[in-house]
């Protein structure tokens, strides 16, 4: 049997929460750039972040007081030339985030892609490339292009169901089902929201 596959992908780097210290803001944007310190034999690397209102720098710890033998070669010349997906590989480290006391806010940085799509098929597996919480009920009226209304319906219904909770955030992999039935359900609510679309 043919299932679906849907991939979450990041298309940037997320902001991160933190309360800025000059101004009421608490997001801050990082463009991938590092710095990196030398004392004697003792590297710290930090990765820098803007204030997104007032522009204040901040510094994120990504390693702290490590013999350069400690490192990969090839990973500091990526410090060095501010790799952006390197960035976005620290931002994903819970480690990072747990040191520097932050989250991150990955609204509007993130997009669904569909890699597969088959009308006959129940079952769709959903994989992310970084992890990115996100509400799995917001995936999946992005996924069925349905509302989020439709969406719940269908969970209450049973016509949409999973070895996985489909409430709350996540950013792991997870698959559902949704019965033909529900399919149908699914396509006449899409031609409504057109149809609400085009009288507005």
């Amino acid at each position: 049997m043919t299932t679906n596959q849907w991939l979450v992908c990041p298309t940037g780097l997320p902001l991160i929460n933190r309360r800025c210290r000059r101004c009421p803001s608490g997001r801050y944007r990082t463009y991938g750039k590092f710095r990196v310190n030398a004392n004697h034999k003792l590297l710290d690397v930090w990765l820098l972040a803007l204030c997104s209102r007032c522009g204040e720098t901040i510094k994120l710890t990504v390693l702290e007081r490590v013999t350069v033998r400690a490192i990969d070669p090839s990973t500091l010349t990526r410090f060095h030339d501010n790799d952006p997906e390197l960035a976005a590989t620290v931002l994903a480290d819970p480690a990072v985030l747990r040191r520097n006391n932050v989250s991150l806010d990955w609204d509007g940085a993130w997009t669904l892609r569909r890699e597969r799509t088959d009308a006959r098929a129940v079952d769709t597996s959903i994989r992310f490339v970084r992890r990115i919480p996100v509400r799995r009920t917001r995936l999946l009226s992005a996924g069925l292009e349905v509302p989020g209304r439709e969406v719940r319906r269908l969970i209450a219904e049973g016509l949409l169901t999973s070895a996985h909770r489909l409430t709350g955030k996540s950013a792991g992999d997870f698959s559902f089902t949704l019965r033909r039935s529900a399919q149908r359900s699914r396509r006449l609510a899409g031609d409504q929201a057109a149809g609400e679309g085009l009288g507005s």
